[in-house]
């Protein structure tokens, strides 16, 4: 019996069906999506400033997450970076019932502890109202997510081949 990976129970929290996936490979969703972050620390940094306002604008950003990929129409075609990304990301979570090629089972674990590492970084940089490590933190949050993304456009390809 294979276990359900950690990616693929997120996913099924998100309610993330083949139709909402469809809808995610649209690259506006993609490149939209990542104004989540900045969105999520400027709510908790802002709550020196708006007090217990600032949950307003985390919820914003919450709610985005949630409805990014639902709201932009099924692409024409997927032939971009971005729906390929997508693409590849979904082979990955299936990676309990599908057989990932050797040369892609590393990296993509790798950049996701990277990115990991990056929101402890953005955490601890936010409960202590230092920029620094709010900055780091993104820095490895947003390079370990788009190099995982360019990993999963690799796999993609090569499952499309």
């Amino acid at each position: 019996m294979k276990i359900m990976t950690l990616e693929k129970r997120i996913a099924n929290i998100f309610r993330m069906s083949d139709e909402v996936w469809k809808h995610h490979t649209n690259p506006w969703s993609v490149w939209t999506r990542l104004t989540v972050l900045p969105l999520i620390i400027l709510g908790f940094w802002s709550r020196s400033w708006f007090g217990w306002w600032s949950i307003l604008i985390i919820v914003i950003a919450l709610i985005w997450n949630w409805i990014n990929p639902r709201v932009f129409p099924i692409p024409k075609h997927t032939n971009n970076w971005a729906s390929k990304a997508v693409l590849g990301e979904k082979i990955w979570l299936d990676r309990d019932k599908i057989n990932i090629p050797k040369h892609h089972q590393l990296a993509p674990s790798i950049l996701s502890v990277m990115a990991a590492l990056g929101i402890i970084l953005v955490v601890f940089g936010l409960v202590q109202f230092s920029l620094y490590p709010i900055l780091m933190g993104a820095i490895l949050v947003y390079t370990g997510k788009l190099w995982f993304l360019d990993r999963m456009v690799w796999l993609y390809q090569d499952f499309k081949k």
